[in-house]
């Protein structure tokens, strides 16, 4: 019995590892699978203290570039174009980023870290991104 016991809790260890490193791939787009055009796969993604986002463009002329988030944040630089773009979010919060040559279309996304709760509505976007982040703000 005490052997059942082990490999029970070897297995409950090894499973939480494993969903707590539960990193996340977006992919930066023409057009997504709902007919949305310029946009990331995910227009929310909502991740734990730690885990990493993986950006990858399977269209070209993609980018991002984090234009909000948490106090004390360091925002990074954006990235260049058709690169894969890696992040570990160790502050939690709400993060707001966007897709250079398309801010204005509306190529903008969101990431939630934890239990992120800073305000992001008076980020400075343009164009059908002012009308995109309303509604994803509505969505949170």
């Amino acid at each position: 019995m005490k052997t059942l016991y082990f490999y029970l809790a070897m297995f409950a260890a090894i499973f939480t590892v494993s969903a707590a490193n539960a990193d996340v791939t977006i992919e930066m787009l023409n057009k997504r699978d709902d007919g949305a055009k310029m946009v990331y796969s995910q227009d929310i993604t909502r991740i734990e203290v730690g885990e990493i986002i993986t950006w990858v463009p399977t269209s070209k002329g993609h980018n991002v570039e984090f234009i909000a988030g948490p106090d004390g944040w360091k925002k990074p630089k954006k990235s260049k174009l058709n690169k894969v773009v890696e992040m570990r979010f160790d502050t939690p919060g709400v993060y707001l980023y966007q897709c250079s040559p398309h801010k204005t279309m509306g190529m903008i996304a969101i990431v939630v870290v934890g239990d992120g709760d800073n305000d992001i509505s008076k980020a400075k976007v343009k164009g059908k991104s002012k009308k995109k982040l309303k509604a994803l703000l509505g969505e949170l």
